[in-house]
């Protein structure tokens, strides 16, 4: 039974569905964080190796793709905050691209981490896809990476609203901006949950953190 796609599939469903009700009712509870966590514990439970939860797993991740790109929606909504706000959004981008990086491999070189390591780390930022390639190309270690990126994401979902109510920043387009640059898709899915304005707009911010950190990282490649 657990050789079968579905098996892979209906758990990844169903953790989420549960987590997601569990959040209507207690607010510290993380869908995609919890979730997550329930998988992997019932996974370790149950001594279910991890390829044969993949078969299933793998046709929810195709959907990834289809639903990266209904984040346009949104986006095209808000086009006319976009076009009187794109100096400060490119800025904004630009910077947080830039911080990401050298705080990432600035760190990781001066706790005496190997090259490899530090190349897995820097693209963290950038959405899963296209920091699996970056790190290819850099000669990290792409599964790590794709670990990273996911805990970057889950980290800023988490704590991102948070840490602007502690510091005072209430500008829709500037929180919109900070979670799409710091925790690409999952901290847009949080976003979403705010406004359509700042989940429009961190939308666009995860494409172009992308694009910006792919040309920021252009010098480091062999």
């Amino acid at each position: 039974m657990v050789d079968e796609p579905l098996f892979g599939i209906t758990l990844t469903i169903g953790a989420y569905v549960l987590m997601s009700t569990s959040a209507r009712r207690w607010d510290w509870v993380n869908p995609a964080l919890f979730a997550s966590l329930l998988i992997m514990g019932l996974l370790w439970l149950l001594q279910i190796d991890y390829s044969a939860y993949a078969r299933g797993g793998d046709y929810v991740t195709f959907f990834l793709g289809p639903a990266t790109v209904a984040l346009a929606v949104p986006l095209v909504k808000q086009i006319r905050t976009v076009k009187q706000q794109l100096p400060a959004i490119l800025g904004g981008v630009l910077s947080g691209a830039g911080v990401s990086i050298v705080t990432a491999g600035g760190v990781a070189w001066l706790m005496g981490a190997s090259p490899d390591v530090v190349a897995t780390l820097i693209p963290k930022s950038a959405t899963t896809a296209i920091s699996v390639e970056l790190a290819n190309g850099l000669g990290g270690v792409a599964g790590l990476t794709a670990v990273f990126t996911t805990l970057t994401g889950l980290l800023g979902n988490l704590f991102g609203y948070w840490l602007f109510a502690r510091c005072g920043i209430v500008e829709p387009v500037a929180r919109g901006v900070a979670m799409g640059t710091a925790a690409h898709g999952i901290g847009t899915a949080r976003a979403l949950q705010h406004s359509e304005l700042e989940g429009g707009l961190s939308s666009l911010a995860m494409a172009l953190t992308g694009i910006a950190t792919a040309i920021l990282l252009v010098p480091l490649y062999p």
